[in-house]
């Protein structure tokens, strides 16, 4: 065969394999997530530090694949097509083909090859590839790609300036990386992460919970006046302790003459008990903390926030006439997400 031939070919192989390169990058680092290379780059992976890199300023190596392509796509067209025509003209000699009809078929059986060729090794392939292991292709495609963005920087600038400020005539921004997915979309995510095996069960209920934690209200997880238990502002350190075998909970409510529309916080009985077993004289109104108010009507998600800067552990749930309708704890707002949490004592106010 023809050296000439051979280096051709040779050739043809090689910039079909740059063509298959620059697809692969660009749908690989389209497809990646950041926030999987921002684990990598946390457990110390090296190749993610430069997958960073290129995957961030997306709007710059996406010109470079597509430069890339573009140049594959001319060469091959320059090399293979002649290539082929010069392979097949001895066969055409032989059978005595007209010239001008084996000057067609060269072309057309040239121009078929070299297209299947490219468009099935040279960009299905790769696309497919990236599209399902995006990842380890970014990683493995990204050095090549930042070096030939850096090689190639004054004609993507150039390039990509043009492209860039055509868009701003047309009022059309650059794209980033960045994506923001709506809650429908996420539920989405979740469930389908699920049935992929992404995520178990008990994370999927969670996220679940999470979603539908902002829409919750107070008077939905709410302790009812009815079932709650309550100190008297003036009860003895016996009586507390019958209250405490009873219930055996940590802090329960002081209310005067038990009435649930005057309570005036809430007591622990662990700094009591403390204080009397170390022989101090136990007076209960020092001990009592305060309880913040919140109306029935109040959403979860602010409930929590504000508990958790004033850390409190319970609070009083008033309806709209001001009323006592309930006590809310800690716990009873972290069930909303993780589930129930089983205590293991029975009865009375839930321990917080």
């Amino acid at each position: 065969m023809d050296g000439i031939i051979v280096l051709n070919l040779f050739l043809v192989a090689v910039f079909i394999g740059l063509t298959a390169f620059f697809v692969g990058a660009e749908f690989a680092i389209l497809k990646v997530r950041m926030s999987r290379i921002d684990q990598l780059i946390a457990e110390g992976n090296k190749k993610a530090i430069l997958a960073k890199k290129v995957a961030q300023d997306l709007d710059y190596y996406l010109s470079a694949c597509q430069l890339g392509i573009t140049i594959t796509a001319l060469v091959l067209g320059a090399l293979g097509e002649p290539t082929v025509e010069r392979m097949l003209h001895p066969v055409f000699e032989r059978f005595d083909v007209p010239e001008a009809v084996s000057t067609v078929l060269s072309y057309a059986i040239a121009l078929s090859l070299v297209t299947f060729l490219h468009v099935v090794l040279g960009e299905l392939a790769p696309k497919t590839l990236a599209i399902q292991f995006a990842e380890k292709m970014t990683l493995l495609l990204a050095p090549g790609l930042y070096w030939f963005g850096k090689v190639m920087n004054p004609f993507i600038s150039i390039l990509n300036g043009a492209a860039q400020f055509l868009l701003r005539t047309l009022g059309v921004k650059p794209a980033g990386h960045d994506t923001v997915h709506s809650e429908e979309e996420l539920k989405m995510i979740v469930t389908q992460s699920y049935e992929s095996g992404e995520i178990n069960q008990t994370e999927l209920a969670y996220l679940k919970n999470i979603f539908a934690f902002d829409e919750r209200f107070l008077k939905d997880v709410m302790i009812p006046a009815a079932k709650i238990a309550v100190v008297n502002p003036n009860e003895q350190l016996s009586g507390l302790v019958q209250l405490h075998d009873k219930h055996d909970y940590t802090r329960y409510p002081v209310a005067e003459n038990g009435n649930m529309d005057r309570i005036t916080g809430f007591i622990n009985t662990k700094e009591i008990l403390t204080s009397a077993a170390a022989g101090r004289e136990v007076k209960l109104e020092e001990y009592i903390h305060e309880m913040p108010r919140f109306s029935e009507h109040a959403l979860l998600k602010e409930v929590l926030l504000k508990m958790q800067e004033t850390h409190m552990h319970m609070a009083v749930v008033t309806n709209k006439q001001g009323k006592t309708a309930g006590l809310v704890t800690m716990e009873d707002i972290l069930e909303e997400i993780v589930g129930e949490i089983r205590d293991e004592h029975k009865g009375g106010l839930p321990a917080t």
